[in-house]
């Protein structure tokens, strides 16, 4: 490395925030980035470790010791370049991925990790502010077409990976602008929608096509676009919300989240919404305790809630690393996201047991406290009270893809998770079927994502030519490291 000892000499410096009185006047991201000199001193204290860990830890193999090297020698045109060869998007990652990279640095063991996450999107925003992101079209085509049903990261990955391979790809996509979640479940505040414009604009020059408006199964039958081309990636996301059916769920006033963000998130991007759910002047109660559910915090308190108050069913994690989650593993730990430093209360061991309401709309939420009886999470009697609620909305996860469609016009299996099976080559059990992200893994981070979208191209573009030199960063098997 270039400063052997700047992890004994510098101190961990992470981007600040704006005051919650700013940000919460805008929908507009309020980090405040690092100067470029100290993005510099940050990466020097990546150490001379030896075996890079990190590598490992995330799932696209980024060569993170190499471009802290080179931020730290100030050849940031180079660091971008080594960036881009495993991370079709780091844009994307930098922003919004949890970096388990940096729970498995060396670094971490005894001190705080390296400022991984920050580095990165130093790096990509200095190479699209210095016009360095140039499109990389094929020298030639193969011939060979491809269908990539779903316009989130690991689609975009995949299209990205098939049509520098050669291949015509076209992305197709049900909502009528490209991006997925990343569009329309992302607040701004998180990640503005620039960055995604930006990239499009890349692959649309390095040849993709972009079919938005369609929904296959509906517009387009499975069969008939497996006809079409010569084969097909299904990377439709695990968009099948988990809901809670216990009584009073039929009340005006209780939403999935996503039927919360999604309309918020257009109308940040100018579109005219009717029926929009609203959170102003309202006591609103978020069920679950993630990122969806800090995402439909921040948009609450922007759109001017009375109060938010997010209940969780289990404990409130450790804030240190427990002793069952050892180094280099991702632990699970208590995390304050920019929402919760903005407004709104946190329950743990809070069981939902009934919605209550008035004339057909919701007014509260009967909840005890969670005790475990044998394993499972059950409310404990005698300790019930009515949460007073206008609007209840449920951040629980999701449960597999809306896989009905495709199961009936194409018998793709599906799993027992309500996922799309898929074997070792990332095919599914159709001919030239192909699946990656979370149709195939179930709910999991954006950095997941676009290693299998890598990994599925490879795997495709090898079915199609009979050999593939694309990069495979993970298995269909892969999970992040347990112990």
């Amino acid at each position: 490395m270039g400063k052997a000892t700047g992890f004994l000499e510098i101190e961990r410096h992470d981007r600040g925030y704006e005051k919650p009185e700013a940000r919460l006047r805008t929908w507009k991201e309020f980090v405040v980035p690092l100067p470029r000199e100290e993005v510099a001193q940050q990466a020097s204290r990546c150490m001379d470790c030896g075996i890079p860990f990190c590598h490992n830890g995330c799932p696209v193999n980024n060569l993170i010791p190499d471009w802290n090297n080179l931020v730290y020698r100030d050849q940031w045109l180079q660091a971008s370049t080594i960036l881009h060869s495993t991370n079709n998007f780091p844009e994307f990652t930098g922003r919004l991925c949890p970096a388990p990279c940096e729970s498995s640095c060396v670094l971490g063991i005894n001190q705080p990790a390296v400022t991984i996450k920050e580095i990165e999107v130093s790096i990509i925003d200095n190479a699209f502010d210095s016009d360095w992101v140039k499109p990389h079209a094929p020298e030639r085509l193969t011939g060979k077409t491809v269908a990539v049903v779903g316009s989130g990261p690991a689609g975009l990955a995949a299209a990205q990976q098939l049509t520098r391979a050669g291949h015509t790809v076209a992305v197709y996509e049900r909502d009528d602008k490209i991006g997925g979640l990343l569009r329309y479940g992302i607040p701004d505040f998180k990640m503005e929608k620039q960055h995604i414009d930006l990239r499009l604009k890349q692959m649309e020059a390095e040849g993709t096509r972009f079919r938005a408006g369609v929904n296959i199964g509906v517009d387009i039958t499975w069969e008939d676009l497996r006809s079409r081309y010569d084969a097909v990636l299904i990377a439709t996301g695990a968009t099948k919300p988990r809901d809670l059916n216990i009584p009073g769920r039929d009340l005006d006033g209780v939403h999935f989240a996503m039927d919360y963000l999604v309309p918020a998130n257009r109308v940040v991007a100018g579109e005219a919404v009717e029926n929009q759910i609203l959170a102003g002047g309202k006591n609103v109660i978020i069920l679950g305790g993630g990122d969806t559910g800090a995402d439909c915090l921040g948009t609450a308190t922007r759109q001017g809630a009375i109060s938010v108050t997010t209940l969780a069913i289990g404990k409130q994690p450790p804030a240190e690393r427990p002793a069952n989650q050892p180094w280099p593993t991702m632990p699970t730990l208590f995390e304050v996201a920019s929402a919760h430093e903005e407004f709104g209360d946190r329950t743990y061991l809070a069981s939902t047991v009934e919605f209550v309401g008035e004339n057909g709309k919701v007014t509260g939420v009967k909840v005890a406290e969670t005790e475990f009886v044998n394993g499972k999470r059950l409310p404990k009697a005698g300790t019930e009270k009515i949460m007073p609620a206008d609007l209840v909305l449920l951040a629980l996860g999701f449960t597999g893809v809306e896989g009905e469609d495709m199961n009936n016009q194409s018998k793709i299996a599906l799993d027992d998770r309500g996922n799309v099976q898929r074997e070792a080559n990332w095919a599914t059990n159709a001919d030239g079927v192909f699946v990656a992200g979370d149709a195939g893994r179930g709910q999991s981070l954006i950095v997941w994502a676009i290693a299998e979208g890598r990994s599925a191209a490879a795997a495709i573009d090898e079915y199609l030519e009979g050999t593939s030199e694309l990069p495979r960063p993970v298995k269909p098997a892969d999970r992040p490291i347990s112990i």
